[in-house]
């Protein structure tokens, strides 16, 4: 199996909603995440976590990040494919404006 690494990605606007959410609808969304969690089984090797801010750091210094990157998660599966169709019905796709980045993680020689 290969692993792959996860970006749910949100306008920042949407992320905002949803930390001020009442708790039944947090409940509610947390109840979807953990059905989607159950069919996706073995798949999931670690559920990541959301994000808070973050910084951009380049040779020249450092800056608030812009790209709207919520939280990661990490899963396995046999290919691109195959960790993709993992995400389908995902509830992080019922927030406007969201998506779903899946990278595969590659191994380097030596390491």
């Amino acid at each position: 199996m290969k692993k792959f690494v996860v970006l749910y990605l949100g306008p920042k606007a949407a992320q905002e909603q949803m930390q001020e959410s009442t708790p039944e609808a947090a409940q509610e969304g947390m109840k979807a995440w953990m059905e989607w969690a159950a069919r996706a089984g073995e798949g999931i090797l670690d559920m990541g976590n959301p994000l808070g801010a973050g910084k951009e750091i380049t040779s020249t210094g450092a800056s608030d990040t812009t790209n709207g990157v919520a939280g990661y998660a990490i899963v396995q599966a046999e290919d691109l494919e195959s960790a993709q169709a993992l995400f389908d019905g995902h509830p992080h796709l019922m927030m406007p404006g969201s998506s779903i980045q899946v990278y595969e993680s590659l191994d380097l020689p030596g390491m």
